[in-house]
């Protein structure tokens, strides 16, 4: 376990971007505590990856916090609501460019900041990373460069530390990189990306759908990169 004082906390939901965003910190010399929400999200095997990719890292603590958001609902991953995967089989999207999916869970992201940000707060980081991309994405808003930087100032205005002089810092290292680009940082990053979980969708457990958009993403980025893709599919078109 690393003794470096310089802190972050990191929202490492056990995807490929959230796994990335991880080891970018590291790199970049923080020891890190890594928040995971367990949502009873559909895809809970990305909780699995998650701690996976955690002792890989060798982070300083690993929390895997429970909240139960379907009691929300209002979303294919947290509802009776088959996630899409027409579009995906077909490589185009049958959606406009302002629609948002129902695979989009209400302001999660938002919420998610919210915890990581007590987390930091709480274990003396000012720096938050945040594996969020607006380049290949699914449209979500709370994937934004404007929700990260409205969320910065609020996280000031809202806490203690904020108050007092000693604000936060929201880091995107992938906010404007491709999949493609964010295969290839996981290689020069030397950390496996069969490490993490994409799916929305798991097949008998364990294998990718490859149907749904999220798998369609993350292979696109693997070929468009050149590189080869470790990942578990039950089929990919």
């Amino acid at each position: 376990m690393s003794q470096n004082n310089k802190k972050a906390v990191v929202l490492l939901s056990g995807g490929l971007d959230s796994m990335v965003a991880a080891a970018i910190a590291r790199e970049e010399g923080y020891n890190i505590v890594a928040l995971t929400v367990d949502y009873n999200q559909r895809h809970k095997i990305e909780l699995q990856s998650a701690a996976r990719i955690a002792k890989k890292l060798d982070v300083s603590e690993h929390i895997i916090l429970p909240l139960d958001l379907s009691r929300f609902g209002g979303s294919a991953l947290t509802d009776d609501i088959d996630v899409p995967k027409s579009a995906a089989q077909s490589g185009q999207s049958s959606r406009t460019a302002s629609d948002i999916p129902v695979t989009y869970v209400p302001a999660r992201n938002l919420i998610f900041l919210s915890l990581t940000l007590g987390l930091a707060e709480a274990r003396n980081a000012r720096d938050i990373y945040i594996g969020v991309n607006a380049l290949d994405y699914s449209g979500y808003p709370d994937c934004r460069p404007e929700f990260i930087e409205g969320f910065e100032r609020l996280a000031d205005l809202a806490t203690k530390a904020g108050d007092m002089g000693s604000g936060f810092t929201i880091q995107t290292p992938l906010q404007y990189m491709t999949k493609a680009d964010i295969a290839k940082e996981a290689q020069r990053l030397n950390i496996d990306p069969a490490l993490s979980w994409t799916c929305y969708d798991p097949v008998d457990g364990d294998l990718h759908c490859g149907q749904c958009e999220s798998c369609h993403l993350r292979h696109k980025g693997f070929v468009e990169a050149g590189i080869a893709d470790p990942t578990r599919y039950a089929t990919i078109s």
